[in-house]
C-alpha cells in the first residue's frame, strides 16, 4: 500500500508512475484528465483517516482541471477556425491570379507608352497633384487631378513628359500631394502589378506580384 504523509501529498513513486517519467510526447486533454482523476481517486483511497482531504482542496483541484480542459478545448476550436479561415483566404487569393491589383507603393513601370498606378485618399481633397520622377529623382511629368473623392483612384500615364517628349521605357517613381482646405491630407501612392501566384505560410496567405513583391490580401486597395 502506498504511504501518504499527513499533509495529503502523493508519494514520489506514485507520481512517477502516473506521470510516466519516460514519456516525452505531449498528452492530450483527455489523457491529462484521466491521469488527474486517477491521482485524485488514489489520493482519496490512501488518505490518512485521521487527516482526510479537505473539501476545499478537492474542489480547488477540480476547478483547476476544468480550467485546463476548457483552455485546451478553446485552443482546439481556435486552431480549427484558423485553418478554415486560411483555406477561405487561399481560395479567395487563388481567384485573383492573372488580375491586376493596386497596392501601397511608389513605383510605376512605363512600357510602350502605358503605365498604370493609383492614389488612395483617406478623405476628400480639394486638389490632388501627382509628380512622376526618373531614376535620378528629376521630375518628368506633373499631373493635376483637381478635386477628388475619398477612396482608391486608378490612373494611367501615356509616357509624355512636361517637355512634350516621350519618356523612355523603364521604372519611375511618383509622389502624391493632396490638399483639403489649404492643408495637406493623407494620400497614399499605389503601385500596379499583376498577381502571378499565391503562397501560404506561417504568416498567412500572400500574393506574389512581379515588380511589386509579396503582398498580403489586406494590402490590396483595388482589383483591376
Amino acid at each position: 500500500m502506498t504511504t501518504v504523509q499527513s499533509n495529503n501529498t502523493v508519494s514520489a513513486d506514485l507520481m512517477a508512475t502516473m506521470n510516466g517519467t519516460q514519456k516525452t510526447t505531449a498528452s492530450t486533454a483527455q489523457e491529462a484528465q484521466d491521469r488527474f482523476m486517477t491521482l485524485l481517486v488514489t489520493q482519496m483511497k490512501t488518505q490518512d483517516p485521521l487527516n482526510p482531504l479537505d473539501n476545499a482542496q478537492v474542489t480547488s483541484q477540480l476547478a483547476q482541471l476544468s480550467t485546463v480542459t476548457g483552455i485546451d478545448k478553446l485552443n482546439a476550436t481556435l486552431q480549427a477556425l484558423q485553418g478554415s479561415y486560411q483555406s477561405s483566404q487561399s481560395l479567395q487569393a487563388a481567384s485573383m491570379i492573372g488580375h491586376g491589383v493596386l497596392v501601397p507603393g511608389s513605383n510605376v513601370d512605363l512600357a510602350d507608352g502605358r503605365a498604370v498606378f493609383g492614389v488612395q485618399l483617406d478623405n476628400p481633397a480639394d486638389n490632388v497633384t501627382v509628380t512622376i520622377r526618373d531614376s535620378a529623382g528629376h521630375a518628368v511629368h506633373t499631373m493635376d487631378l483637381g478635386a477628388q473623392s475619398a477612396g482608391a483612384l486608378p490612373m494611367t500615364w501615356d509616357g509624355a513628359t512636361d517637355s512634350g517628349t516621350p519618356a523612355a521605357n523603364g521604372r519611375y517613381t511618383f509622389e502624391v500631394t493632396a490638399l483639403r482646405g489649404g492643408q495637406r491630407t493623407t494620400a497614399t501612392a499605389l503601385s500596379f502589378g499583376q498577381v502571378s501566384s499565391v503562397s501560404t505560410g506561417t504568416q498567412g496567405v500572400s500574393l506574389n506580384v512581379p515588380g511589386v513583391g509579396s503582398v498580403n490580401l489586406s494590402d490590396i486597395r483595388q482589383i483591376l
